[in-house]
């Protein structure tokens, strides 16, 4: 049975259950679960961090905690009741553990690192405070880490900043605003300001001395010195180093490293050095022989110096290595240091070149105790302490010290009879008053033990050594008395024995006889001479000696002789119990000399303030004992050097001797009487202030009556105490006297000078501190009532000076922090004071800062919740006073402009904080009847309109964000908590006074606004926070968000008819509500649209006021980043949603006006569709297809649904910015374009817009289109850039604008040179379907043809598009998807390339248009594209899969055409057809036959520099055939049962023979250009390649078919083939017979014969001549796997680019017979015979042998078909490849001389040449075809040649593109439309003959067939087909249309001859179509 807990009710798991029993509640380890029910080792209850979910559990897996149970029930909560800051540990960590691996994944690395190691040691100590066996202050420190590293985390993660109090957390509800302000400030402040250190630490460790020529031991001393005072400032810090320069006692660490302690920040900033001076102990001189004498001297050896500025770096110097100097005179040693550091160290040597004094250094900062706990390693190894010199900055009481510092300076000695100076070494002992020396005492530094004697360094011959060694002398206070101190001085012999010979002495008593000690200063001291011998032990004998130069003792004058030599010392006394001042012994000795007392209490103030505190207690009992004794006569001196004394403690050096004082009063003070004294001395000064003309020892009085009074008050408590309280009432009227005077002083004005008012401020400074004297005898009301009158006594006039005014407030601060104010008795009779001088200075603005802090001292004392009523008595008057001057001053800060200095700004803000705060904090103490007091307090309508519109605009001050620092989280929220709680109250007012007749807009909408900024604050979007910190905001504020939105809504309701003055003002605002993710706020404030729509439609008939608002602040809200899906389908839905509102569209139903609402509804949602894409699209980082798609989309929207013309603008630029940005700059001009179609040429002015300045809409237009013109350029869409070019120079044309137009002109040559010129790729075009709901609604589930990049290819294409859609999944299949695609919650990409069909092929159909500018027009202005799929239907037959091959040809319809103002557009309409088996094998052939053709004329022209793709052409091509491509068309088409069963393809069959021969011949002419190219290595393919061929035409059955076959021609793109000069074709007869022609014996020495099994090396020969030798560039192919098994039958083989021939111009020809074109045809099957070929065996008959014509160096022979073969092969000539008629071949052989062929003139630079060469695409740039290598071989268009030859040429009926970009891509031939037309039209074309001297072309009659001059359109005109439907064009590149067709401009081909040269006739063929108007479809 389950009960439920009473105990067990939180605790933590510590083993993860599954919950895979029934109910079962998964749980992990270290989740907290709550609770709520047991039964047999169960438990029942939930996780907190996921409470809706209830489960069972074992109580076995969960550890039970400690908690208190608040709310006992069905909604108890739980709180643990562990330490306060374990428990924000553990939830802190938790909420890092996520953030934590998201640094992960965004890669920042170091962040993750540094907190991984903060969480560590967050557990580690988390761990030591769960233990429990910390003491208290470890705990403290414990805590102390642990608040800090939260702290660092939070602030690096971001997180909010944690309001504490002793290291726990604050809850905001349990303390006043102003102190939770104060909280956060601190915390702010601490973080953003580290407080500096007052005091640093030097750390010094010795490493080692690295020298050459060590040997000896040695003494290093270090200390700090001041190079501008010449003196040390610090002990020294001694080290001995032994013979290798370590140091001595390696197991001491504490020996080789000190710490330098207490430097002031002062002293930081001085130019300190650290001094090392280096010692060594040996013989006199450092390279004397070793001998037997063991005596050793101290020597000086070097000197180094360092700056301590290196260290204020704060870097750790380890290894640092200070250069040694050595000193060479040692006369200077006392000062090499000096000399040092001021740079005079070029007259010493360094003592090696390597050697140096190894240290590591360190500057601390802190003081000792925090650096101990810091540095614990430092101080555990051992260190020792290296004080300053004398007192450090600060005394403390405790301190105990008794240090002399004797510095042993000179010495002046005589030379004692010797010829040399002495070597003087000083020997000093202290001796005590029994003449023992003490032993001990001596310090040489520290890191060294004291010792009993010192012996000084020895100089070398000097009779006036100088050594300035300082030693300290720490003797026992007991032992000073009677000691002295004796110095010996011996000479140091150099001779073998080393003697030490005594030869004087000097001594000094430490203490003179009035017990004064020895003087600071420096003291001569006499040398006594004595003998070596001389016992000094008896002290005693030499005592009584004089010691000092001026100083001589009893009456030993006369024995005093004349002396030379003196020793002087220097001693410096630093103690806390000695004194060397009579003045101070006399006083303390006052009972003995009672005549001095007046004299000893006068000099007190000149006596040295340390001397004064080392002795404060006795001085203390001295005065009051003098004033017990005679109070009459001494009581004011006595009074005054209290005070003297008193004013010293405030000094910063001995302030901390106050405590000493205080310590004093309460215990050792006995003056029971003092207090009588003290007030009449003190009330006769107050009376005389006003008086007295020098008020400084008046003020001094004043500044030390805060221990007067303690005097005053403790005095009387022990006399109440020793008398049983008598004279109460005596002294309580001497109080009240006293404070009368003082009031009656503090009620004066300061006249004349300002005397008075300073001694009125200084009094008013100490004052408060007397309150708490006051309290402990008077009563609280007793004293507050004192106070009160003494502060009301002050004078309220403002004139006076400014520092009173503050001192003042000073004083009133004081009040308000003293320990009266805290008494709430006192504290309401003080309130009213306080109040009143607060409002003076807030009215004048004056004092903010302190008025601030007064202020926010007042509300810190009033806790939330206090419903005393004492307080809200208080609350009444502050509220009276202060509410409305505290409103004023918050406006008036906020709005004054923030001072530029850091420091004044964060003052500013905190002063602005703090009032803020204080608002906040009387809101929220007020209740309901308060407010209602308030409100019943405005006498007019007019004052509280007035207050409601001010608190209203400082309501919305508080929200600004900048209001408080962006982590002050929990400030926001308890400020958002009273604005909306004081909102509430107003909301009343409002309503009660300010509707219908009295009803003011200003108030109302300052509400409105208010309300709506309220909504919109970041802080309160919970959605935003971690679930954690939103579970605890709605726990404790709930949802401020629907609170505020419900009040909108209800103060909307009451509104009526003055809902009219706020439409359309507020719904931007309210849209911007309602666009925050919140349903129920939604739901609220949707139907406010409703209402507003209603009341406009009642005032107006519509509302496109509203609309057209709504759409406006729409788009201005989600560029933002507002809005979400649900809120679309909120506005949108029909279904009512959640809460009492049903959704706005089922609202608008209801209505009348139904229809226009549900349209505007309907438009807003797809509006919204395309913001919230685009708002999403932009978040992303770089430029890509998704953003420039979503621009367009919303684009368009505006223009066609919304006809919005601004924002349709702004768009257009949004979107030509993308483009740029994305480098697309020709779809940047069509973006621009958009733009410019709105402008006219006029003057209209034009307003300032975007970035466009104010000007007329001419200019902005010209502006326009020079900005598309570079664009077009940029984006080598030159043609389109001329077309605007034209335009532009049209305008300036007609303004004669000469200068421009010539500009403009130049500019469009440049045009016209670059499409020449330059090379332009192709691009590529791919179709991409977006499937699945995941997709953007502008993509969702439609297709597009997307322009790809430059050299973007299909992988690289499809690899974008998933990088841009990373969850998308790429379709492997191009069928089209099913709908459970469409609807799949997924994103699916289907992606495959489509080929362009163009729109017009007048262009590219046209003859001698160069590759450059056809290119332009096969990718450009394209709506149409296609993509076949190769399918088989029926039954496959697997031993040839052609019978049942079908295509299905898809051919898609673009909205827009590409390119435009996008890289990709959507398609509109797609059309499905199936190609039979038989239509597909015609088009694949005409394909590859049109591959083979480019190829080859490519090799010729040599256009490529590697022959590879020709020959893998040819490969492909004919092993395919050998192994069944083209024979498998036979075997499935050419079968009876295949034409009995398909009698309609019976042309199409024989259109396939005809291609199949044609294939042959042009393999047999590819073949021989080949064989001229191919490489060696290559040779043994060529060779396979030949015999395939062989094979290849057998299986054709090419000899039976030639018989009844009519063949095509070869067709190549520059006209025929041409072939070698010496060699004519064999012709071969149906029945095989073979015809040898004549070889020539010519040899050609440029050629270079090749022996070949194939084709004979002549005809290679020849191909390299006319072709010449040039290179020409790579093509590039890309051999991709077709869908076919065989090459010949895939879809994918061809070319894209690559247009299908036209039928054969020979067979349309009326000049040919059949017998000769049946001649031709066999000609054009036959290779030229070769010797050792064995290709055709078979004869050919004479009859059908075919005649050739031979031009040749001598007489041309008959070509007789009666000659045999022999005969015909003895003279071969060179011909063309040409098929000669029988009656030309007469016409030539008869005239019996030799013929020269037509040479065509070299063409001239306005004929182009370029209509019979074909480029390569891609080319090189600025390959042009005026430049090529074939330039000599190519006829001008200009001229007509011979009959013959026209006849002789296999020709194409139209120009081809050579450009290949993939050989795997679709078939892309058209066959239709245009094949018919070109077919009646065609005619044959000159052929260039190659030959080097121009000869005369002579005229062969009438029968020469011509062509009709054609006008070649201009680059810049596209034609669109007549059966498409209109075009959309942008007006600026359309031409409009005339009556008759426009002149055209000058064109490339214009110039053409309009006469036959030689008078030769022009035959026209037919009429041919008149082209359309220009018109450009679309740029």
């Amino acid at each position: 049975m389950w009960i439920p807990t009473e105990h067990e009710k939180y605790g933590v798991v510590i083993a993860s259950f599954r919950g895979t029993v029934p109910y079962g509640l998964s749980l992990e380890i270290g989740d907290t679960v709550q609770i709520l029910e047991k039964c047999d080792g169960w438990y029942r209850g939930f996780a907190l961090k996921n409470p809706n979910i209830k489960g069972i559990f074992p109580s076995s897996y969960v550890h039970l905690k400690n908690a208190c149970v608040k709310n006992k029930g069905q909604f108890e909560m739980v709180i643990p009741t562990e330490d306060s800051v374990i428990t924000e540990m553990t939830s802190t960590l938790r909420d890092w553990g996520t953030m934590w691996k998201q640094l992960y994944v965004r890669n920042e690395g170091d962040l993750f690192h540094r907190l991984w190691h903060i969480m560590n040691e967050i557990l580690d100590l988390r761990r030591q405070v769960l233990v429990g066996h910390l003491t208290h202050d470890r705990m403290k420190d414990v805590k102390r880490h642990i608040t800090a590293r939260l702290d660092w985390g939070n602030e690096q993660l971001g997180l909010d900043l944690v309001p504490r109090k002793e290291y726990a957390m604050v809850d905001p509800e349990d303390i006043s605003i102003t102190e939770l302000y104060r909280l956060m400030e601190h915390r702010h402040r601490k973080k953003d300001t580290p407080v500096q250190a007052s005091s640093h630490h030097l750390f010094v460790q010795m490493k080692s001395l690295m020298c050459s020529n060590l040997g000896e031991e040695l003494e290093v001393i270090f200390s700090l010195f001041d190079s501008k005072e010449n003196r040390p400032i610090s002990e020294r810090f001694f080290l001995r180093l032994n013979r290798n320069g370590l140091p001595k006692a390696p197991d001491k660490p504490e020996r080789h490293c000190s710490l330098f302690v207490d430097l002031g920040s002062s002293e930081l900033k001085k130019d300190i050095y650290i001094t090392v001076h280096i010692i060594r102990i040996g013989r006199m001189g450092a390279g004397e022989k070793k001998n037997a004498c063991s005596v050793q001297y101290r020597r000086p050896f070097g000197c180094a110096v360092l700056s301590i500025a290196d260290l204020l770096t704060g870097e750790t110097k380890d290894d640092l290595i200070l250069k040694v100097y050595m000193c060479n005179t040692e006369s200077e040693w006392y000062q090499i240091h000096e000399n040092i550091i001021k740079k005079l160290n070029a007259r010493y040597n360094l003592t090696g070149s390597n050697a140096g004094l190894a240290v590591s250094l360190q500057l601390l900062h802190g003081d000792i105790e925090q650096i101990r706990r810091e540095y614990s390693s430092v101080f555990s190894h051992g260190v020792s302490i290296t004080r300053k010199l004398g007192f450090s900055n600060i005394i403390m009481p405790g301190e105990m010290r008794n240090d002399l510092y004797i510095t042993i300076e000179r010495g002046e000695f005589e030379k004692g009879g010797k010829s040399v100076a002495r070597n003087v070494e000083v020997t000093m002992f202290i001796v005590d008053s029994s003449g023992q020396t003490l032993k001990d005492f001596i310090s040489f530094g520290s890191g060294e033990p004291p010792a009993s004697e010192y012996h000084s360094f020895v100089l070398y011959h000097n009779n006036s050594p100088r050594w300035s060694e300082l030693l300290k002398l720490p003797i026992p206070v007991d032992k000073f008395r009677g000691a002295h101190i004796r110095f010996e001085f011996r000479h140091c012999s150099t001779k073998e024995k080393g003697e030490k010979k005594l030869f004087g002495f000097s001594f000094v008593p430490l203490m003179q006889e009035d017990g004064r000690t020895l003087p600071d200063g420096t003291h001569e001291l006499i040398v006594h001479k004595c003998e070596e011998n001389t016992n000094l032990q008896d002290t005693t004998r030499y005592l009584k000696l004089p010691f000092s130069k001026g100083i001589f003792l009893g009456n030993n004058n006369q024995a005093m002789k004349a002396t030379k030599e003196s020793f002087c010392i220097t001693s410096f006394l630093c103690s806390t119990k000695l004194t060397q001042n009579g003045d101070m012994l006399d006083l303390l000795k006052w009972r003995t000399h009672p005549d001095k007392i007046t004299g000893c209490l006068s000099k007190l103030k000149e006596i040295d303030g340390s001397e004064i505190v080392k002795f404060l207690q006795d001085t203390l009992d001295t005065l009051f004992g003098i004033l017990d004794e005679n109070s009459q006569k001494y009581g004011s001196k006595v009074f005054d050097s209290l005070v003297h004394i008193i004013n010293l403690l405030q000094d910063s050096k001995f302030h901390h001797f106050k405590p000493v004082m205080d310590t004093y009063i309460e215990s050792h003070f006995a003056g029971a009487l003092a207090y009588r004294d003290l007030i009449k001395v003190l009330k006769w000064y107050v009376d005389r202030i006003t008086e007295a003309e020098r008020q400084e020892h008046i003020q001094e009085v004043l500044k030390a009556q805060e221990y007067i009074f303690k005097y005053i008050v403790q005095s009387r408590r022990l006399f109440s105490l020793a008398t049983g309280g008598q004279n109460e009432e005596e002294f309580r009227c001497c109080i009240q006297e006293l404070l009368m005077s003082v009031r009656f002083f503090l009620s004066q004005e300061s006249k004349g000078s300002g005397a008075l008012s300073q001694s009125q401020a200084v009094f008013l400074s100490s004052f408060p501190a007397v309150y708490s004297e006051l309290l402990k005898l008077f009563d609280v009301r007793e004293v507050a009532n004192l106070v009160q009158d003494t502060l009301g006594s002050l004078p309220t006039i403002l004139h006076v000076d400014d520092s009173l005014q503050a001192i003042k407030l000073q004083c009133i601060g004081k009040t308000v922090e003293s320990q009266l104010y805290t008494n709430p008795d006192s504290r309401y009779i003080l309130l009213p004071v306080v109040l009143h001088h607060l409002h003076i200075h807030l009215q004048e603005q004056k004092d903010l800062i302190m008025c601030a802090r007064i202020l926010s001292n007042v509300f810190c004392l009033i806790k939330k919740n206090s419903s005393e009523k004492s307080v809200l008595e208080e609350i009444d008057v502050i509220v009276a006073s202060l509410l409305d001057i505290l409103l004023r001053t918050i406006l008036e800060i906020t709005s004054r402009p923030q001072p530029s200095s850091s420091a004044m700004r964060f003052q500013f803000q905190d002063v602005t904080g703090e009032f803020v705060a204080c608002l906040l904090s009387l809101l929220r103490q007020m209740t309901d009847r308060h407010y209602q007091q308030l409100l019943d307090s405005f006498n007019t309508k007019e004052e509280l309109r007035d207050f409601l519109l001010q608190i209203f605009t400082v309501f919305r001050i508080l929200i600004r964000p900048e209001m408080f620092p962006k982590d002050w989280t929990v400030m926001r929220l308890v400020a958002n908590n009273v604005i909306i709680t004081t909102v509430l109250y107003l909301s009343d007012a409002l309503r009660k006074n300010f509707l219908n007749e009295n009803f003011d807009y200003k108030i109302w909408d300052s509400y409105f606004y208010l309300a709506v900024i309220f909504i919109n604050q970041l802080c309160l979007q919970l959605e935003m926070f971690t679930p954690s910190k939103k579970k605890k905001v709605l726990e404790k504020y709930g949802d401020m968000r629907v609170t505020m939105g419900c009040e909108i809504f209800s103060m909307w309701q009451n509104l009526g008819e003055h809902k009219l003055h706020f439409i359309p003002a507020l719904i931007g605002p309210f849209l911007e509500v309602t666009l925050i993710p919140q349903p129920d706020l939604r739901n609220v404030m949707i139907p406010i649209f409703h209402d507003m729509m209603d009341w406009e439609q009642r005032r107006s008939g519509n509302f496109k006021q509203v609309e057209a608002k709504l759409i406006d602040k729409l788009d201005s809200l989600m560029s933002e980043g507002k809005g979400d899906e649900t809120y679309r389908e909120l506005f949108n839905s029909i279904i009512p949603l959640f809460g009492p509102y049903p959704s706005l569209l089922k609202k608008i139903e209801r209505e009348t006006w139904r229809e226009s609402g549900v349209s505007l509804i309907a438009t807003v949602t797809r509006l919204m569709e395309r913001l919230l894409d685009y708002r999403d699209c932009m978040k992303m980082g770089e430029v890509d297809g998704k953003k420039i798609g979503c621009t367009v989309s919303l684009l368009n929207f505006y223009k066609t649904e919304l006809n919005k013309e601004e924002m349709y603008i702004r768009y257009i630029h949004k979107l030509y910015d993308l483009h740029l940005k994305a480098q697309n700059f020709t779809e940047a001009a069509y973006t621009l374009l958009l733009y410019d179609e709105l402008l006219e040429w006029s003057d209209r002015p034009l307003r300032e817009f975007l970035t466009y300045p104010m000007q007329t809409e001419w200019q902005r237009k010209e502006h326009l289109h020079l900005t598309i013109i570079q664009n077009f350029d940029r984006g080598k869409c030159w043609e389109n850039g001329i077309i605007l070019c034209r335009k532009i120079a049209e305008q300036y044309e007609s303004y004669y604008d000469y200068r421009n137009l010539s500009k403009m002109r130049m500019m469009e040559a440049s045009l016209y040179d670059k499409i020449m010129d330059q090379q332009r790729l192709e691009p590529e075009f791919f179709r991409v379907g977006f499937y699945g709901k995941k997709f953007p609604f502008f993509l969702r589930n439609k297709e597009f043809v997307c322009r790809g990049h430059d050299y973007e290819r299909l992988e690289a294409f499809q690899q974008r598009m998933l990088n841009e859609f990373p969850h998308a999944i790429a379709m492997q299949h191009a069928n089209q998807p099913d709908e459970t695609i469409f609807q799949a919650e997924a994103q699916y990409l289907q992606i495959y390339a489509v080929t362009p069909i163009p729109e017009s092929q007048e262009v590219l159909q046209r003859e001698g248009v160069p590759d450059n500018i056809k290119s332009f027009y096969k990718v450009n202005h394209i709506w149409k594209f296609r993509y076949d799929r190769p399918f088989h239907k029926g039954t496959k037959d697997k031993e040839n899969e052609f019978k049942s091959l079908w295509v299905e040809r898809t051919s898609l319809y673009l909205v827009q055409s590409l390119p435009g103002i996008s890289r990709w557009f959507e398609v509109e309409k797609r059309e499905v057809v199936e190609m039979s088996p038989l239509e597909n094998a015609i088009e694949v052939l005409e394909n590859k036959n049109q591959q083979l053709k480019t190829l080859i004329s490519q090799c010729q022209t040599r256009q490529m520099q590697n022959i590879n793709p020709l020959t893998m052409c040819l490969n492909g091509v004919i092993d395919a055939a050998v192994n069944g491509g083209v024979s498998r068309y036979q075997e499935a088409f050419f079968v009876k049962e295949y034409i009995l069963s398909h009698p309609e393809d019976g042309e199409k069959i024989a259109r396939l023979r005809e291609l199949m021969l044609e294939q042959a011949q042009i393999l047999e002419f590819g073949l021989a250009v080949h064989e001229k190219f191919v490489p060696q290595d290559m040779r043994p393919l060529h060779k396979k390649l030949v015999d395939q061929f062989f094979v290849m035409k057998s299986s054709l059955g090419i000899q039976e078919f030639s018989a009844c076959m009519q063949a095509s021609p070869v067709h190549f793109p520059n006209g025929s083939p041409r072939v070698c000069r010496n060699s004519a074709p064999a012709s071969v007869s149906p029945d095989g017979t073979r015809v040898i022609p004549r070889r020539s014996p010519l040899s050609y020495p440029a050629v270079n014969r090749y022996s070949s099994s194939s084709l004979s090396s002549q005809a290679s020969a020849e191909v390299s001549n006319i072709t010449g030798q040039s290179e020409s560039s790579d093509e590039v192919f890309n051999m991709q796997p077709s869908p076919s098994t065989s090459s010949l039958s895939s879809t994918h083989s061809a070319s894209p680019n690559v247009t299908s021939s036209a039928p054969s111009s020979a067979r349309a020809s009326p000049l040919l017979s059949d017998k000769h074109k049946h001649s031709r045809e066999n000609s054009c099957l036959s290779p030229r015979e070769r010797p050792c070929s064995a290709i055709y065996p078979t004869p050919v008959e004479p009859s059908q042998r075919m005649l050739f014509n031979h031009i040749g160096d001598g007489a041309l022979p008959r070509s007789d078909p009666n000659l045999s073969a022999p005969e015909k092969a003895v003279n071969p000539t060179p011909s063309s490849w040409s098929l000669d008629s029988g009656k030309e071949a007469k016409n030539m052989s008869d005239s019996g001389k030799l013929i020269s062929p037509p040479v065509p003139p070299r063409p001239t630079q306005t004929a182009s040449p370029a209509r019979h060469t074909t480029s390569v695409s891609p080319s090189p740039a600025g390959r042009s075809p005026l430049k090529g290598s074939v330039q000599s071989f190519t006829p001008s268009p200009v001229e007509y040649h011979s009959p013959g030859l026209i006849s002789n040429s296999p020709v194409l009926s139209g120009s081809y593109s050579s450009g290949i970009s993939s050989l795997s891509r679709c078939s892309t031939s058209e066959t239709s439309g245009f094949e018919n037309q070109v077919n009646e039209q065609s005619v044959p074309l000159p052929v260039p003959v190659p030959v080097p001297v121009p000869v005369p072309v002579p005229s062969y009659g009438g029968e020469e067939p011509v062509r009709k001059e054609s006008k070649t359109p201009p680059p810049y005109s596209v034609y669109e087909r007549t059966l498409r439907r209109p075009v959309p064009l942008p007006h600026s590149l359309s031409i409009p249309v005339t009556p008759e067709p426009p002149a055209l401009p000058p064109k490339p081909l214009a110039a053409r001859s309009s006469h036959l040269e030689n008078g030769a006739r022009r035959t026209d063929p037919g009429p041919r179509p008149r082209p359309l108007p220009r018109k450009v479809s679309q740029l």
